[in-house]
């Protein structure tokens, strides 16, 4: 029985540079202590060895604390082995990059830096595919369906890249043949770039970032741990959480006659918790003008409690009525700007884009006058 821990995609060093600066630091020491709660899990789950499938670092350019604090923290769990594959963040073009990690390297981390085979524990032969360049255009697991190896060794594939027409990066198509697995006579393949976890098949899987770094997958943070029984056995393939933070979407619709706010309440995630969610609010449906300053308020309400909240309303319409129009104003300069807009919002002749920013613009109006009032 060999037991791993498979994981991808740490990202350390990542400067998260479109969120608030307070926050940008709590998100990179999450990446950081990355380390520390895999090797945490793997000691958990019985595993000695980790595997890293690219992209350990978020660019060829790390700064020296970035890296050596990595090293460092990988070194201090002596008790296991760490296994780190160059990914398209941080390619073999960082040759200062990984000329530097060889001259720190701990005795317990191995630099996957060549197509060839690895023994990483007797009877245990790992065939690492490290990405040449950010975008290497072919297969760089090709080598591994005629990579020799000893009668009775279990074949673990390492690499780094798409498989199909999905990627990150959503432009990569065909780079790593779905069947690698099966046409190599791979025990298992972990990949690493895509940052949610997928089942390919039975002895194909991405692990997903350990630490979310995005809304788009809609999943907590988990590393993946692998057993293998033997040569040929299928692997026993568990996930386990991993993640400090929880980038959530959360789907509101609202329809005229809502209550915003007892509607999204019952959608979060309640106490202390919530410092540590990312939040993004997609709000759809149809609502009056007054509906939707009350989900505004509700919006605004509850923000402060989140590590980060943002609210999408492309899909949310707001429905206006000439009564609407008496709560702004009954008459004056007001009036006349809230009745230009509503006819502009509805106004067929406009471009889509016409009438959505005339119709955020009188729902913005609204929502200042009403305030006024209070």
């Amino acid at each position: 029985m060999f037991r791993f821990l498979h994981s991808s995609d740490l990202h350390i060093g990542k400067r998260f540079g479109n969120l608030p600066e307070d926050l940008r630091g709590r998100l990179r020491e999450a990446r950081h202590e990355t380390i520390h709660r895999l090797a945490d899990k793997a000691r958990t789950h019985g595993a000695e060895t980790i595997l890293l499938a690219g992209d350990t670092f978020d660019t060829e350019t790390p700064t020296p604390s970035v890296l050596r604090q990595a090293l460092a923290a990988m070194g201090d769990h002596k008790s296991l082995s760490w296994v780190i594959l160059p990914g398209n963040h941080d390619s073999l073009m960082a040759d200062e990059l990984w000329a530097a990690a060889a001259g720190y390297l701990p005795g317990n981390v191995l630099l996957a830096m060549a197509p060839e085979p690895m023994l990483i524990r007797p009877g245990v032969m790992l065939l690492p595919a490290p990405c040449t360049t950010r975008r290497p255009g072919r297969d760089l697991t090709e080598w591994m369906d005629q990579a020799a190896t000893a009668q009775g060794d279990l074949r673990i594939g390492l690499a780094h890249g798409a498989i199909q027409s999905f990627s990150e990066d959503d432009i990569a198509s065909d780079i790593i043949a779905p069947n690698r697995a099966a046409r190599a006579g791979l025990d298992y393949l972990a990949l690493g770039d895509w940052h949610g976890r997928v089942r390919v098949d039975e002895r194909t899987w991405y692990s997903g970032a350990p630490e979310p770094d995005r809304f788009k997958h809609r999943k907590p943070g988990h590393a993946l741990v692998v057993a293998l029984a033997g040569p040929g056995a299928p692997p026993d393939v568990a996930p386990v959480e991993t993640g400090i933070f929880d980038w959530q979407t959360v789907d509101l619709h609202l329809l005229s006659g809502d209550d915003a706010a007892p509607a999204l309440a019952g959608l979060l995630a309640t106490g202390s918790i919530r410092r540590q969610i990312l939040l993004r609010i997609v709000a759809s449906g149809r609502v009056r003008l007054p509906e939707r300053t009350a989900f505004e308020r509700a919006v605004e309400a509850i923000a402060p409690e989140f590590a980060h909240a943002i609210v999408e309303t492309e899909e949310l319409a707001t429905e206006c009525e000439i009564g609407d129009l008496d709560l702004i104003d009954g008459a004056g300069a007001l009036r006349q700007a809230a009745e230009i807009l509503l006819t502009e919002s509805v106004d067929p002749a406009r471009a889509a884009g016409e009438r959505e920013i005339a119709s955020e613009a009188l729902a913005r109006l609204f929502s200042y006058c009403e305030a006024m009032q209070l």
